[in-house]
This record gives structure tokens, C-alpha cells and sequence, in this order.
């Protein structure tokens, strides 16, 4: 009687396992494929998008100069922000526009700074661009130019 029941089961349990298979594998596929929403934004503040187009107005060579912000190995706490002008763009950066001011990023200092936020501050003792909220860094050192990551 035991075997009757077996062969009556065997292809309700086949097609279960089929099944089964067929949705673990789509769910597999779908979390490794690439999300196709846009990558999560760096943000300027209304302070850097001003100081970047004086910065802009006042040299005549600052025709598609992007403010590059870039993370390098170094500082008081592992890493440290770098800023710099530059005009040009590589296949690898993500560039982030704002009222005409353009921000570029490549892809391996993006994984560190998505999501935060570039700010330009002007204290006494110095005016720069700095990153002032970053969901990536877990602490920092006083100055702000360098940080560590979660």
C-alpha cells in the first residue's frame, strides 16, 4: 500500500520541487542584478554651489571645470577628502549637477561619499569645501577632512 501512495505523490512532489527551484532562482537573479533606480546622489549645499560658480566667474580657463571630490588613504582617521577643480571626466566618474555647478565623483571614492553632503564653510582659520554629513563615515577627526567607515 505504501508504494500506491508513493507513485500517486511522486509527481505532486516533483512539480512542487520544480517549483520551488523555478522561484529560488528567480529570487537569486533579481538580487544580484543591479537595482535600475539612479545610484544615491552626493549633495551640494547652497554655500558650495555659490562658491563654485565665484570660483567659476572668476577665472577665464573655469569653461566645464567641475569641483572633484575623491577619497584618499591618509589623515588622522584612515581616509581623508580631497577637493580639487578639474575639467575632465572619465569613463568611471558619476558627475552630480546643481543649479549649473557639477560635481564628479569616480566610482571608487563613490562608494565611501554616496549619500552625503559637500558644504563650503568659512572660518577663521580657513574657507573650504568639506563634507559635512557622510552615512558612510562612523567618526572623523576635528577638522573634517578626514573620517573612518562603518
Amino acid at each position: 500500500m505504501s508504494r500506491s501512495i508513493l507513485r500517486r505523490m511522486a509527481p505532486w512532489i516533483t512539480e512542487r520541487v520544480r517549483t520551488n527551484q523555478r522561484l529560488l532562482l528567480s529570487s537569486a537573479v533579481a538580487q544580484s542584478s543591479p537595482s535600475p533606480q539612479s545610484p544615491e546622489p552626493v549633495h551640494m549645499t547652497d554655500n558650495c554651489i555659490r562658491r563654485l560658480k565665484e570660483l567659476c566667474a572668476k577665472e577665464e580657463t573655469s569653461d566645464g571645470k567641475m569641483l572633484r571630490l575623491s577619497v584618499e588613504a591618509g589623515g588622522c582617521s584612515g581616509f581623508q577628502y580631497s577637493f580639487s577643480l578639474d575639467k575632465n571626466k572619465t569613463t568611471d566618474d558619476r558627475i552630480f549637477e546643481k543649479d549649473g555647478v557639477k560635481l564628479v565623483v569616480d566610482s571608487v571614492s563613490y562608494d565611501f561619499v554616496k549619500g552625503a553632503t559637500v558644504d563650503y564653510v568659512e572660518e577663521l582659520i580657513r574657507s573650504a569645501f568639506l563634507v559635512v554629513e557622510n552615512p558612510s563615515a562612523v567618526g572623523g577627526c576635528s577638522c573634517k577632512s578626514s573620517f573612518m567607515i562603518k
